[in-house]
């Protein structure tokens, strides 16, 4: 079975600048699909080609087996998309939302209502169709622009940092439904800031910065290649003596600020240690994590 998404050397020029350098990915069906990289490293770049939204400069994308932006319109047909930002009509009720979007796809008529009524329930919705989308809280108006990106049933879902400033609830709420969709066949397309998100959601994971892709295997699979399974962290002022201290532990001991790092394949001398000597600081035992290698892998500067 063909890939959904196949992207073979592709690139992107603004002027003299290359925001996007020749990369290459292939997406399965039905699986969940992740972008990471920090600001800039061309992750929305390459969203907009391959929804058609910016010319491709070089290489080749194909979709369903498709070129783009040759067959761009037969594309956009097949997907629905989940903005950063909420961007639903302010003057009209949840449903009407819905319906007036339908109609972009040249839907209508009883089967889009029947439609509407599974999203707003596949979203818990249901009791606020009549409302007007101003009375709705953050969380809701998430969960709606959503239901809007499934109106057409697409094969794709594309989704931009779809829980960015959303609580705990509403959050897992919507891991819950993204899941849900996954198991009914739909493919997956996922930007997060979310290490975490990440983690829970994507069968397989690219790693972007500066245009290139610096890595791209499941979440197990790259946590296993670039970190140490045990991670402690410690926390307090002067914390260079005390990693000076600890070098003998086995563990590979990073400072950032008020932080000290220390990977280890098993923390246990390290943790003797700092019971044996009454450590004054505070400090976090845990496992490994996507974070943990996306900082390996992209550093933990800013970047602006």
């Amino acid at each position: 079975m063909s890939p959904v998404i196949q992207a073979r050397a592709l690139t992107k020029r603004f002027g003299d600048s290359e925001v996007v350098r020749g990369i290459d990915f292939s997406i399965p069906r039905g699986s969940c699909f992740g972008f990471l990289g920090p600001n800039g490293a061309g992750k929305t770049t390459t969203i907009r080609m391959l929804l058609g939204l910016s010319p491709i400069s070089g290489g080749e994308l194909r979709l369903f087996d498709l070129p783009m932006p040759g067959a761009g319109r037969a594309i956009r047909a097949r997907i629905g998309v989940v903005p950063q930002m909420d961007n639903l009509d302010p003057d009209f009720s949840v449903a009407e939302n819905l319906r007036i979007f339908a109609s972009y796809f040249g839907l209508g008529g009883a089967e889009v209502e029947r439609r509407i009524g599974e999203l707003l329930d596949f979203v818990e919705l249901r009791d606020r169709a009549a409302r007007k989308v101003g009375s709705l809280s953050g969380g809701m108006l998430r969960r709606l622009t959503i239901a809007r990106a499934l109106i057409n049933d697409p094969e794709l879902v594309v989704l931009d940092e779809p829980t960015t400033g959303l609580d705990p609830q509403v959050r897992h709420l919507i891991w819950g439904r993204l899941r849900e969709l996954q198991r009914r066949g739909k493919t997956l397309l996922l930007t997060t800031h979310y290490m975490e998100e990440a983690e829970r959601l994507c069968d397989r994971l690219v790693i972007m910065d500066q245009g290139r892709i610096l890595e791209q295997g499941s979440p197990a699979e790259l946590i296993a290649r670039h970190i140490e399974p045990e991670v402690v962290e410690i926390r307090g002022d002067g914390l260079d003596a005390l990693g000076r201290q600890l070098a003998d532990t086995g563990c590979r001991i990073e400072p950032l600020g008020d932080l000290l790092y220390c990977y280890a394949e098993s923390a246990r001398p390290l943790l003797d240690r700092l019971e044996a000597d009454g450590c004054p600081h505070p400090y976090l035992h845990r496992r490994a994590n996507m974070e943990d290698v996306f900082l390996k892998l992209t550093g933990r500067e800013l970047h602006e």
